[in-house]
C-alpha cells in the first residue's frame, strides 16, 4: 500500500490552485439563484451528529435532505426529526453512505461516524463533489489524514474540520496573546485531556436486529457486538467506541484533538506540527507525560491542568471552555472559570474582552476571526475559499495526536519529518496507518 506523503498532497493542492472551482450543482445552475437553500446529507447519527442535525434543521439557508447511520433506529429517528422540521416525510434514510453521495441534490454533508470511517466517508464525499464538515480528530492514523487532505485538494472541496474551539473567542484572544509575545518566549504548554486508548477487551452480547454490524466495523476488525461500543438506537450519549484503539484514539484523539489543535494555533505551527516525540517512563502503563518536541524548542507536555496552559518568559495564558486566565510577571490580570464562586461577578466574555483591549489593541498578528463554526463553514462552501479549521489543519492536529498516542501505545521516542510526515528515527512506518478489512481500504 502507498502513502502519500505531505509533499505528493501539497502538490495535488498547487494543481487544484489553477483549476477552476467546483461549485455545487445547485448552488450554480441556471434555474437556481446562488442564495438558494443547500442541501445537506448528514452520516454518522450519533450524539454529536444529532447534534448538527438541529442545527441544520434551524438554518434558513440549508434543508436536510438525507440522513445515514448503519442503526436502522437511529436513522429513521433521525429521518423523524427531519420530516417533523418540514411537515412531510421526504427526507431519505440510507444504510450505505454511497447511496447518499450519489444523490445530485446534496452540496454538502455532515460527516460523525466513529473516527475509523471518518477517512473513507471523507474521500468518497470528495470524490462525488460535496464539501464537507468532519468532525475531529480528522482520521485514524497518520496514513488517513494525508490521503484525505490530497483528496480534499485535488477535487477542490472544501472541508471544515469539526474543532470549533477555533471559532470560540476566548481561544482566539489566548493564541493572540501568545503570537504578539504578550506573555514572553513561550517555553512549554500543558494540554489536559483523559487517557490513551486501549485495544477492545469488550464481552459479547447479543444485539436485536437492525444494525450492520459488519459495516459498522468498515475497516477495522470485526469485534464482538457490546453497546458500550455502539449503543442501539438514538444516542444519548459519547460511546466508548472513542477509548479503543480499533476505532478510536482515546482522549488523545478527542479531547486533545481539541487542546493540541489550540496549542499548535498559539504556536503557529499549523502546516508543520512537532519534530519529536517522547514517552513518558513506564510508558506501558502511564497515562500522563507523553511529550511532543516542537522546531523552536518548546515542550507540549500531556498532564492535568486547566485545559491549554502556555508557559512564556514573562507570563502565562490558560483557556479551556467556560476558562481563562492571564497571568503577567506573576500577577494575575484576568480570570474567569465558571466554576469558581468568586467569578460570579463577572463573565468569560467581559475577561477575555478586557485582555483583548489591554493587550491586544495595536497587536501586529490577528488571527483568523470566526464567530460560529457552521456559519463559517458554509460561508467558505459559497466562496470558495478555506474555513478556520480546514482539513490541512485538521491533519496537523490529528497527527500530532497520533503520535502522542504513539509514546503510549509503543514507547516511542522518535524524531520526526513535519514536511515530509514520515518518521526521521526510532519510528516504525508500520505505525503509520492500519490493516484495512475486505473493501474497506484507504490508499
Amino acid at each position: 500500500m502507498s502513502t502519500p506523503n505531505r509533499r505528493q498532497f501539497l502538490t495535488a493542492a498547487a494543481g487544484a490552485v489553477g483549476a477552476p472551482f467546483i461549485l455545487p450543482s445547485r448552488v450554480w445552475s441556471a434555474e437556481t439563484a446562488p442564495n438558494s437553500k443547500l442541501g445537506v446529507g448528514l452520516i454518522g447519527m450519533g450524539r454529536q451528529n444529532t447534534g448538527h442535525l438541529g442545527h441544520f434543521l434551524g438554518r434558513p439557508d440549508t434543508k436536510v435532505i438525507a440522513v445515514c447511520d448503519v442503526d436502522k433506529n437511529r436513522r429513521e429517528d433521525a429521518k423523524a426529526h427531519a420530516d417533523k422540521k418540514y411537515g412531510n416525510s421526504d427526507t431519505a434514510a440510507y444504510n450505505d453512505l454511497h447511496e447518499l453521495l450519489a444523490r445530485k441534490d446534496i452540496d454538502v454533508v455532515c460527516i460523525a461516524t466513529p473516527d475509523h470511517w471518518h477517512a473513507i466517508a471523507g474521500i468518497a464525499a470528495c470524490k462525488a463533489g460535496k464539501d464537507i464538515f468532519g468532525e475531529k480528530p480528522l482520521t485514524h492514523n497518520v496514513h488517513e489524514a494525508l490521503a484525505l487532505t490530497a483528496a480534499v485538494r485535488g477535487n477542490n472541496r472544501v472541508f471544515q474540520t469539526g474543532s470549533m474551539q477555533r471559532s470560540m473567542k476566548e481561544f482566539r484572544i489566548a493564541c493572540e496573546l501568545v503570537q504578539n509575545g504578550v506573555i514572553g518566549t513561550i517555553k512549554t504548554i500543558t494540554t489536559q485531556f483523559g487517557d490513551p486508548a486501549t485495544p477492545d477487551a469488550y464481552p459479547a452480547e447479543d444485539m436485536e436486529p437492525g444494525l450492520d454490524w459488519d459495516r459498522w466495523c468498515g475497516p477495522g476488525p470485526v469485534v464482538p457486538y457490546n453497546h458500550e461500543l455502539s449503543p442501539r438506537g438514538p444516542c444519548q450519549t459519547f460511546p466508548n467506541w472513542r477509548k479503543t484503539r480499533e476505532f478510536g484514539g482515546g482522549m488523545i484523539t478527542d479531547w486533545g484533538a481539541h487542546h493540541i489543535d489550540i496549542a499548535q494555533w498559539g504556536l503557529g505551527v499549523d502546516a508543520t506540527g512537532p519534530v519529536e516525540v517522547i514517552a513518558p517512563e513506564g510508558w506501558e502503563t502511564a497515562k500522563r507525560g507523553a511529550k511532543l518536541i516542537y522546531a523552536n524548542g518548546v515542550v507540549l507536555t500531556h498532564g492535568d491542568g486547566f485545559g491549554v496552559s502556555f508557559y512564556g518568559t514573562d507570563g502565562e495564558v490558560h483557556v479551556n471552555r467556560g476558562k481563562f486566565k492571564l497571568v503577567i510577571k506573576g500577577e494575575t490580570k484576568f480570570y474567569y472559570d465558571k466554576s469558581d464562586e468568586a467569578c460570579k461577578k463577572t463573565t468569560l466574555l467581559r475577561e477575555v474582552t478586557f485582555a483583548e483591549n489591554e493587550f491586544l489593541k495595536d497587536a501586529k498578528i490577528k488571527l483568523y476571526d470566526s464567530k460560529e463554526h457552521h456559519d463559517d463553514f458554509l460561508n467558505a462552501v459559497r466562496t470558495r475559499g478555506r474555513p478556520i479549521c480546514d482539513v490541512e489543519i485538521g491533519a496537523t492536529s490529528a497527527i500530532s495526536c497520533h503520535l502522542m498516542n504513539m509514546a503510549y501505545w509503543h514507547g516511542a521516542h522518535a524524531k520526526w519529518d513535519p514536511t515530509k510526515r514520515e518518521f526521521i528515527s526510532g519510528g516504525d512506518p508500520k505505525w503509520l496507518t492500519r490493516e484495512y478489512r475486505g473493501e474497506y481500504t484507504v490508499a
